[in-house]
């Protein structure tokens, strides 16, 4: 258990990426199978053993204590760290310093969803005597990341830019164990990259960086398309997290919520708090919001139900985002990656956008 171990999660990001969704919200507050997606990470981070926490904020960072508070709910000490201006990752890591006590830190990006043993991390860490380590997931297709190569001993070579010929197929996970000492060397005050300042420079030192690498579940919940497949993946139980509102299956419905009987709501899907769900409607790996309704007979397949939006009867959606209080009209169409803006109002047989005529 990792009870002499601090945690530092990053969640200073604007998430422009996933833009309607983040006009009201941070990215790692997004209701993710029914939760915020932060708790699903604060849940497996508990579950290694950490008792303390220091989330290091920037973008609407008052909503994260507002939701979670001192951390006592959740059997954490979350202390809240809030950047004036964005500071890149060793940036806002180096912004966090004076609060951290503990001779080895974890860190977190905010916005990864993954299942790797957090205790076999810091284990690699501590047997290899390390500066730091990163977690390193194999992936089928390297290309759009930047690759990180070992050696035999597991010593981090290089990291490497995004190439179309990557020399390995282990890229950076988005989490790390650091030795305190080397958090209170990078500059503060500054934007500082970790990825392009603090390691490299550690490793032209001659610093021990190590790396863990595993095949863990692992996405990066940056795009609209991530985050409906892994708000799915953990309401159907293929990503692991303690902070499920209810057991693992095709749906989960939380309180509230109306599903007619002869609706076919699956796939993963999660159903907000008080939304409906019409007869007929067919929801397929779904993120549903809070109080959104999706009317009889209409479809809608791996998008996002914003929070108060309405899909009217008939209407077809796969893979869009609708914002907020949006209404989609009655036999509309929408797809292939389409996003409609919270309040927007789009009038029955208004849009129809697919391949077919």
């Amino acid at each position: 258990m990792l009870d002499d171990v601090e945690a530092v999660v990053l969640v200073g990001g604007k998430g422009t990426r996933l833009r309607p969704l983040t006009l009201s919200a941070p990215k790692p507050m997004l209701p993710t199978a029914g939760v915020p997606f932060l708790a699903h990470l604060l849940s497996r981070i508990r579950a290694a053993g950490v008792r303390r926490v220091v989330l290091g904020t920037s973008y609407l960072a008052e909503t994260f204590e507002e939701h979670f508070g001192d951390g006592e709910s959740l059997d954490l000490e979350l202390t809240y760290v809030v950047e004036d201006q964005p500071l890149g990752t060793g940036g806002g890591i180096a912004n966090v310093a004076k609060h951290l006590t503990t001779e080895n830190v974890m860190v977190f990006n905010g916005d990864v969803l993954c299942g790797t043993d957090l205790t076999a991390v810091v284990d690699t860490h501590r047997r290899t005597d390390a500066d730091v380590t990163l977690h390193l997931v194999r992936v089928q297709d390297p290309r759009a990341y930047g690759c990180v190569p070992t050696d035999a001993d597991g010593r981090v070579q290089a990291f490497l830019e995004k190439t179309e010929d990557p020399p390995t197929d282990q890229i950076n996970a988005g989490c790390y164990v650091f030795r305190r000492s080397v958090i209170e060397d990078i500059p503060q005050g500054r934007v500082v990259s970790v990825e392009r300042e603090t390691f490299p420079g550690l490793l032209e030192a001659g610093a021990r960086v190590s790396g863990h690498v595993d095949n863990a579940y692992w996405r990066d919940m940056g795009t609209p398309a991530d985050l409906v497949h892994g708000s799915a993946d953990l309401v159907r139980g293929v990503a692991p997290s303690a902070a499920l509102p209810g057991p693992a299956g095709e749906s989960i419905v939380l309180p509230g919520a109306t599903v007619a009987k002869d609706a076919f709501v699956f796939g993963g899907t999660a159903v907000g708090r008080d939304a409906v769900i019409g007869a007929g409607a067919k929801v397929e790996g779904c993120m549903v919001f809070d109080g959104a309704v999706i009317e009889p007979h209409a479809v809608v397949e791996s998008s996002v139900v914003g929070a108060g939006a309405r899909i009217e009867a008939g209407a077809h959606v796969r893979d869009a985002v609708i914002g907020d209080r949006a209404v989609i009209g009655a036999h509309c169409e929408l797809k292939g990656g389409v996003r409609v803006w919270p309040e927007v109002q789009l009038p029955p047989h208004g849009v129809r956008f697919s391949a077919d005529v």
